[in-house]
């Protein structure tokens, strides 16, 4: 049984909608009212449990009395719920709308990985010198590490949602970041490639031109596109079912880092059409990523919501 614990509070005029929206829901259990009982926003105090499958609506409803902006919903995971009733209600009632994701929790979770403080260029630029050294070293296993210590994924996902509900603030920070923090990873591997170079201390099979990890990033074709695509449906969807395992998954599969580090050892070494191919690549993932991105989330929620019609219907409300 998955359920939310969600902490309301309510301006006391706006108190019995609220109470009467709780109350009309067969879903919501372990209502409690602490009148005058909340602080900093004033109001009354509301506690209640709600099937996570029943949440979409719920929630809705609340914003829909401007109960977000009147006062303030938060919402908890429950680890564990003990009541008959409720798993009664979950198992013959709810059916397969007891899997629908949640979406402001979706959202909230996209929201925080769009923020970016200076550990976002931070581990950009280190991503992106442990990709290089990889590449200079033909080590798989370094470009591999390179695309899970970069963030930039967080930020496609933000320029997705931002697309999605059509927020333009949102889409020009995350293309800015991923623009600057790009280019500041192409800057600081070119400086580490330039001086490797020039104190000689590149690999020799490198410097004889056998480069079998950097001809794999600079050189796209129809399977980057392919992967680039399954990996932006596969990390909506891990974000969506909250699946971690997967989501890394997604960071080892696409090729951004990796290409990143690429441009900046080539012109180190004065690869020029490796390099286009490298920037071709990088660019080809990072829009393949955000289109993936936006269709999964709309496919997504149309799905739920028919998913969610459906069960209305036939359970009677």
């Amino acid at each position: 049984m998955v359920m939310i614990h969600v902490r309301l509070v309510s301006p006391p005029d706006l108190t019995p909608r609220v109470l009467e929206l709780l109350a009309d829901d067969r879903y919501v259990f372990n209502r409690v009212l602490l009148p005058r009982g909340a602080r900093n926003p004033d109001g009354d105090a509301i506690e209640c449990d709600i099937l996570a499958g029943a949440a979409n609506t719920m929630l809705r409803g609340m914003r829909e009395l401007n109960l977000d902006r009147l006062g303030s919903i938060v919402i908890e995971p429950v680890e564990m719920a003990l009541s008959a009733t409720a798993a009664k209600a979950e198992e013959q009632q709810l059916g397969a709308r007891s899997h629908a994701p949640i979406w402001e929790e979706v959202e909230a979770r996209i929201r925080a990985e769009g923020t970016y403080l200076p550990s976002f260029y931070v581990y950009l630029t280190v991503a992106g010198v442990i990709g290089a050294v990889g590449i200079l070293t033909n080590s798989q296993i370094l470009v591999v590490a390179a695309m899970v210590v970069g963030p930039e994924y967080g930020a496609i996902t933000s320029v997705a949602l931002g697309i999605n509900h059509g927020s333009r603030v949102r889409i020009r920070q995350g293309l800015v970041a991923l623009t600057a923090g790009f280019s500041l990873a192409v800057v600081v591997t070119f400086l580490f490639s330039w001086a490797i170079r020039g104190l000689g201390l590149q690999p020799r099979a490198f410097e004889l031109g056998v480069r079998p990890v950097s001809t794999l990033i600079d050189a796209p074709n129809v399977f980057s596109v392919v992967v680039a695509a399954l990996a932006g449906i596969v990390g909506i969807m891990s974000l969506t079912q909250a699946r971690t395992s997967a989501l890394l998954g997604v960071f080892i599969s696409v090729t951004t880092i990796p290409a990143a580090a690429d441009i900046g050892v080539s012109c180190a070494f004065s690869s020029w059409s490796q390099s286009r191919g490298s920037l071709f690549q990088l660019l080809l993932n990072i829009v393949i990523l955000i289109v993936t991105g936006v269709l999964t989330l709309r496919f997504q929620r149309a799905v739920w919501r028919r998913i969610g019609r459906r069960g209305l219907r036939a359970g009677g409300g």
